[in-house]
């Protein structure tokens, strides 16, 4: 039986209430007068206010004791009257994202920048563009089944080459790729001038590139900053080793888990035997897609007055970070980001390695796979007589780059993935996974045959502008027009309560003991987006991560679970560090083989949740909600038994 709380987000949401005042704000709602204070004075205050003023003094021990959806906003908006500034963001979620409210989804699990939105699929789907036949006696090819997933204005196919000259000379280029490009250096404020780009299959294709082209054996240091096992990081260090180099770890504190600055300075400023050199490459994420610490700019200055050649991994950031992050003054010589299609719907995309220009020519010649191209998608479709059958339509697919040579790969890809791809957990946030990929095409050409093409040209998706194609990307266009300001503070203000809500909950009649616990920084003004905690029953066991993933998804709430590690313990933590971390045995790398394998095989498995520029309050109170009927000691075991009488595979961890 699901709790009140839940019974009643479920009903809100079905009733379509997107835009009114329970999930966000229609318009601009009365904000309570406060007096002006400075920036620094908020900072100060803003832990102290959001524990004393959120459920005061309270703690909840059942599911159902929790406060309705509507109580709880209307506490959130009096302790954060400045949400009420981010009322437009709920107008695009309504306007542009309707799937969300009609499916009660809450997407918990996007770690990277939207690049369309819903309401462009529907318009694109409506739209589609047609090619004649000019054979008469072609018969009609039969309409595609309505469960087929429908590629979604670009595909990604597969290519091999030299990414020093990519970036040194490029390549053959279609305009849909080159302006994709302008597109999204806009967006990341990045300079044409100062650097390249190329597009990668994924997050891990980008850093294993990278690892295979950097010259490691001159600059033979690899050090990276990371509290969580990532796959990317993972190709890469493997990369690096294979060419000789000495791979180094930043540490983090128990049990906040900031960077131990003593060690990692010591690392930074090591002396070098070649002093005319770069010491190697410094890999620094800015923040924690895990737990959502932040991590000083200044490390990165440390690193370039060192003589280290710096990796910006921006794939955690949120939309518009990049605009305080200041590329005119800190200049790294590579960044890594990613994108995905659209939010909630299609998490397929691709990354993007950038490469300072001055740093290109001392990249190695290394022949990589991992590189892709964008070519718009291809579907065929019931043939229409009434099509003209003129050179003209297949000029605007020769425009897009539907040139023979380019659909000729041996990968590619479009459309969503599958809801179990999509849920799997240990596929990285934000990344596609090679299980993707829909095989090997036969070879394409462009060509007068009994077909209709949806080349993506669709008025909602391109135009031309002066002769330039341009590409709408409704999701950046929305991000820019929202701008940092009044996206951070959206997402500091349900972070923060969430993170406060997860702290009140507790186990009745056991002294109180707390269900959450959470890893990394708390209550912060300055956290991100992103947390990684871990549940607890009345025993004091925990209940482990792939099962809270899993019933989750039950809930139609989607999660996902990582591996904290390199957590460095004091002397006065020394008895708590054998409870708490674990021994990876079955890794996705194998059979631990060295020390510092074996060290990072040490850890903490962990629920992880983050919040995009969409997550409104009615998201984060779900989660709350579904996270409280933990506290009920059989609710395991019920969730077990429901969907085993239901003939339905059991939730196994």
């Amino acid at each position: 039986m699901q709790p009140r709380c839940l019974k009643e987000v479920s009903q809100a949401c079905l009733s379509g209430c997107c835009p009114s005042p329970l999930l966000g704000f229609s318009e601009p709602l009365n904000k309570i007068s406060k007096p002006r204070s400075t920036s620094a004075t908020c900072r100060q205050n803003f832990a102290k206010t959001t524990t004393s003023s959120i459920f005061p003094n309270t703690h909840f021990t059942n599911p159902e004791s929790l406060p309705s959806l509507q109580e709880s906003f209307n506490g959130f908006i009096k302790v954060y009257p400045q949400y009420s500034d981010t009322y437009q963001v709920d107008q695009t979620r309504a306007q542009e994202y309707n799937h969300l409210a009609l499916s009660n989804h809450t997407c918990l699990d996007y770690i990277g920048i939207g690049l369309f939105s819903y309401a462009q699929l529907q318009k694109h789907d409506s739209e589609k563009q047609i090619l004649p036949s000019t054979s008469a006696s072609s018969p009609p090819l039969p309409s595609p089944p309505q469960n087929m997933p429908l590629p979604f204005f670009f595909s990604v196919s597969y290519k091999t080459g030299n990414l020093k000259t990519q970036l040194l000379h490029g390549g053959q280029e279609s305009a849909l790729e080159s302006a994709m490009k302008k597109r999204i250096m806009r967006f990341l404020n990045v300079s044409e001038n100062d650097y390249s780009m190329v597009f990668t299959a994924n997050r891990t294709s980008a850093f294993k590139l990278l690892a295979e082209s950097y010259p490691f054996k001159t600059s033979r240091k690899l050090l990276t900053v990371y509290d969580y096992e990532s796959e990317a990081v993972e190709s890469m260090i493997n990369s690096s080793e294979k060419k000789g180099a000495q791979v180094m770890s930043a540490e983090f504190s128990w049990p906040r888990l900031r960077i131990q600055s003593a060690r990692l300075r010591k690392m930074v400023e090591m002396k070098s035997k070649r002093k005319k050199t770069k010491r190697g490459l410094f890999v620094f994420p800015l923040h924690s897609r895990m737990t959502g610490a932040r991590y000083p700019y200044s490390w990165m200055n440390i690193a370039n007055e060192n003589g280290w050649h710096i990796l910006i991994d921006a794939c955690a950031l949120g939309p518009k970070d990049m605009d305080s992050f200041g590329l005119s003054l800190i200049r790294p010589d590579f960044l890594i980001c990613s994108f995905y299609k659209i939010f909630g719907e299609n998490p397929s995309g691709f990354g993007c390695l950038f490469v300072k220009k001055s740093t290109v020519p001392l990249l190695e010649d290394s022949v990589s796979a991992g590189m892709v191209s964008l070519v718009p998608a291809k579907k065929t479709f019931r043939l229409l007589d009434e099509f003209s059958g003129t050179d003209s339509d297949f000029e605007h697919l020769s425009k897009l780059g539907l040139q023979e040579d380019e659909l000729d790969s041996s990968n590619s890809f479009s459309g969503p993935i599958s809801s179990q791809t999509m849920h799997s957990g240990r596929v990285e946030q934000g990344e596609t996974s090679e299980s993707q990929t829909t095989g090997t095409t036969a070879k394409q050409k462009v060509s007068k045959t009994s077909e209709i093409v949806e080349s993506g040209k669709s008025a909602e998706v391109m135009r031309q502008e002066n002769g330039i194609l341009e590409i709408e990307c409704r999701g950046l266009d929305q991000v820019d027009s929202l701008g940092l300001t009044r996206i951070s503070n959206r997402a500091r203000c349900l972070i923060n309560w969430m993170v406060n809500a997860l702290l009140k909950l507790r186990h009745p009649n056991t002294g109180e003991i707390p269900l959450v616990r959470i890893y990394g920084p708390r209550v912060k003004f300055d956290r991100g987006p992103a947390l990684a905690f871990n549940l607890f029953d009345w025993k004091g066991e925990k209940v482990e991560a792939p099962l809270v993933q899993k019933l989750a998804d039950r809930s139609n709430i989607s999660l996902s679970y990582g591996f904290l590690h390199h957590i460095s313990f004091s002397d006065e933590y020394e008895e708590e560090k054998a409870t708490v971390l674990e021994k990876r045995v079955n890794g996705a790398k194998g059979t631990v083989t060295n020390k510092r394998k074996e060290k990072a095989g040490l850890g903490i498995t962990v629920v992880t949740v983050a919040l995009g520029v969409l997550a409104n309050f009615e998201d984060t109170y779900r989660f709350w909600a579904f996270i409280a009927q933990f506290l009920d000691a059989d609710f395991v075991e019920k969730a077990k038994w429901r969907y085993t009488a239901l003939n339905q595979n059991t939730v196994e961890v």
